[in-house]
């Protein structure tokens, strides 16, 4: 009977794939009355790099706008490599779809503060995502058949 292999996620290395900040309106914006308006975009992106190691990446972008003009637009796409050796596809699709989004938030949560405060404006802070929420409803939406509303 053949042993079972161990099963071993571990994260490699994480880093900022990409940053990139706009504040098409400044100087401007900064006499305008900061009622900001905030739209936050999240998404994930999953690359096999070899047997059982692969790079997981979440975009987060902010975009305010302050009277229907763009104050800043903020986004951070922070990576990291995941090592998962053991697990079955069915057991490896959650780690790689929220555990790990879950790892790498934290970073791009602070690069964007730090974005933000370093553009002169007021200090944002994101608030914390469900990735195993959000990874079950992408689960769900998969196996449900596309109809149209």
């Amino acid at each position: 009977m053949a042993e079972q292999e161990e099963k071993q996620f571990s994260i490699q290395k994480i880093f900022c794939k990409d940053v990139s900040f706009e504040t098409p309106n400044s100087p401007k914006i900064f006499t305008s009355k900061w009622q900001p308006k905030v739209d936050f975009n999240l998404g994930t992106h999953v690359d096999p790099l070899e047997d059982d190691v692969f790079e997981v990446a979440i975009t987060v972008t902010v975009t305010v706008k302050v009277d229907e003009q763009v104050a800043y637009l903020a986004e951070v796409v922070q990576a990291g490599i995941f090592t998962l050796k053991g697990f079955s596809d069915t057991e490896r699709a959650p780690l790689l779809g929220s555990y790990a989004p879950n790892a790498l938030f934290p970073y791009a949560r602070e690069a964007i503060s730090d974005l933000v405060s370093k553009g002169g404006f007021p200090q944002l802070l994101l608030a914390p995502v469900n990735f195993d929420a959000a990874y079950a409803q992408h689960v769900q939406q998969q196996s449900t058949p596309n109809s149209v509303n």
